[in-house]
């Protein structure tokens, strides 16, 4: 059974606490009574390989249910709140045969469905009496893909003990940064602190409140918490790692995180929902090269672009062809500068603006207009242009009130003086606030096809 070497752990840890969910303190005793609980349910009503929605945040309950499900061989499909819009469509895309649906109390109610479960590739993970675990790409350039994990791989790296932590959970179970800090402490016997709100201020009080030590969050989210001051307010002399992810760092954020919280150390953690996370090393806290692998991974450049090799990758897409080299590389998508061991990130290759044959970076971009005085946060995407292929565009949100022909005029005037002309952003708008998805990365207007869902998330290890 995949889960046996965690519910040792829990039998181990006995009265030590699990998880903080709505301010009360779950410990590991408690869970594992749950998780007996859900096993002997499991038993009679669900058959093995079932293909199962898990609808909910992160709770005991939840995790409960997740590992219960582990252990039966069932295909899981977590949802959550997030992605309530699209529920439907996923439901259909991974044939889905009953859902598990938690209410706020934390009660579950069961439901069978249409979905037949008859996918190709769920009858390979059947023949392994295997569970699966899949999870879809955010979608944000066409229909989102479902990807299919074999959990007996995915859940190999945490066999081996790392370091215990009280962890705040930012990311849920439904992207692979959750799975990912939620089998990470799960597997160290640490505590799981848990939110209802992922404001900044809503952070910085459950750090202060619980003692929090590592906190995971995605590079637009730290933005955020800088801009907004929330970490004033509060005592955060607890935390011991900042893990940043989910897009590209702006170096300027990543310098001024640095100088506000010196003694903390803060990571780039990577990896992508296709194969799962590296194990990661940052060269500085204020520095944006990294080195990337880890047991069972392996990382090489091709033309520019991250491709990875790893024993955790995905089974392969639900609905979409697949990803994979002919020697089993998967190709990220990732644009990447290498010096040595160490890596540096530039973006996705479809973010990538060409203006009259000159490569843009967004972020390159944005790490400019981002030191601009009375700039809250601003993102960077490409237009189609007949003369010049595609022109630079810029979305601009503002700390205090400005008229906005000056903000304009001093913005473009800036970036007129410092920026190479091709970088030049050739329309600018002020608006209320940048769009943020549900996994709070920056929403990017696309120029191009969609391609893997690469992340840079993960838990301290990775």
């Amino acid at each position: 059974m995949p889960v046996e070497f965690l519910l040792k752990r829990f039998q181990e840890a006995g009265t030590a606490p699990a998880m903080i969910w709505k301010d009360r303190v779950f410990h590991y005793h408690e869970l594992l009574e749950r998780i007996r609980y859900w096993q002997n349910r499991l038993e009679e009503e669900v058959a093995p390989g079932t293909v199962t929605v898990l609808e909910g945040d992160f709770s005991p309950e939840s995790v409960a249910l997740m590992l219960a499900l582990i252990s039966r061989q069932c295909v899981i499909v977590p949802l959550t709140a997030a992605v309530e819009s699209k529920k439907k469509e996923f439901a259909e895309i991974s044939e889905a045969q009953v859902s598990f649906v938690l209410d706020a109390r934390d009660h579950a109610k069961i439901q069978q469905l249409a979905g037949r479960g008859s996918h190709h590739l769920y009858q390979e993970l059947r023949s392994r009496r295997h569970a699966g675990l899949v999870l879809f790409s955010s979608g944000t350039t066409g229909k989102s893909k479902a990807i299919l994990h074999d959990m007996e791989h995915l859940l190999e790296k945490y066999k081996r003990r790392r370091h215990d932590f009280t962890t705040l959970a930012f990311l849920l179970f439904d992207h692979i940064a959750g799975v990912d800090t939620l089998f990470y402490c799960l597997s160290n016997k640490s505590c799981l602190v848990t939110l209802t709100d992922r404001s900044p201020d809503s952070v910085c009080r459950a750090v202060e409140k619980y003692r929090v030590e590592v906190l995971p969050v995605s590079a637009t989210f730290l933005n955020l918490l800088l801009y907004s001051e929330a970490y004033r307010n509060y005592d955060l002399s607890s935390l011991k790692y900042i893990a940043y992810g989910s897009e590209v760092m702006l170096q300027s954020t990543l310098e001024r995180c640095a100088r506000l919280f010196p003694g903390v150390t803060i990571l780039q953690k990577y990896g992508t929902t296709e194969v799962g996370t590296l194990r990661s090393k940052s060269k500085s806290s204020d520095s944006l090269w990294v080195k990337l692998g880890g047991e069972g991974f392996e990382t090489r450049v091709v033309d520019g672009i991250l491709q990875i090799k790893a024993h955790s990758a995905m089974m392969g897409y639900l609905n979409a062809p697949s990803p994979f080299t002919e020697d089993g590389w998967f190709i990220t998508g990732d644009t990447v500068e290498q010096k040595g061991e160490y890596y540096r990130i530039h973006g996705r290759a479809c973010d990538m603006i060409n203006v009259g044959g000159e490569k843009v970076f967004p972020a390159e971009v944005e790490d400019f207009i981002q030191t601009l005085d009375n700039v809250a946060d601003v993102v960077v995407y490409g237009e189609k242009n007949s003369i010049m292929g595609n022109i630079v565009c810029a979305d601009i949100s503002l700390v205090r009130q400005e008229e906005p022909k000056q903000a304009l005029l001093r913005i473009k005037r800036a970036c007129f003086n410092n920026l190479q002309p091709w970088k030049v952003p050739v329309k600018v708008r002020i608006v209320d606030g940048i769009s943020l998805n549900e996994r709070f990365k920056k929403m990017r207007k696309k120029i191009c096809d969609s391609s893997p869902d690469s992340m840079m998330q993960g838990n301290l290890d990775g």
